[in-house]
């Protein structure tokens, strides 16, 4: 991921550990498609059919989950509180081609995504993604 939006009204720390960590994913897999759809289509000539395609095996459950388990290690105190209450949330979602652990952990990864940047800490998820070259 590249360039990543840095949000306006950040929220406080302690402001963002109090959302639903449910609610933290959905806005980071909002973050996460708008970065990756981003840099496929300001790489590349392609319609938008072909990167449609091409984008959907990055932001899928499967690949997240893969980059959630290389990436926990390096998760603080707060990100892996974060992690962990989503990936435990209830929710009545599945993947359609993962498998439900694949999505728990694909939904805490968005998670902390999105409590990076509602905290205003986009640095921080370009740092934690600067390994991963499928993000």
């Amino acid at each position: 991921m590249r360039n990543i939006p840095v949000y306006p009204n950040a929220a406080d720390a302690k402001d963002a550990l109090n959302m639903n960590a449910l609610v933290l994913a959905f806005i980071g897999d909002a973050l996460m498609t708008l970065c990756v759809r981003t840099d496929a289509a300001l790489g590349s000539a392609r319609k938008s059919g072909a990167l449609q395609k091409e984008t959907a095996g990055i932001v899928n459950a499967r690949a997240q989950a893969a980059a959630a388990a290389e990436i926990l290690p390096f998760l603080g105190e707060d990100e892996r509180a974060v992690y962990m209450r989503a990936r435990n949330g209830k929710t009545k979602n599945t993947a359609k081609n993962a498998a439900v652990s694949e999505y728990r952990n694909a939904t805490g990864l968005e998670a902390v995504i999105g409590f990076l940047y509602v905290t205003g800490k986009s640095a921080r998820i370009e740092e934690l993604f600067s390994a991963r070259s499928s993000f």
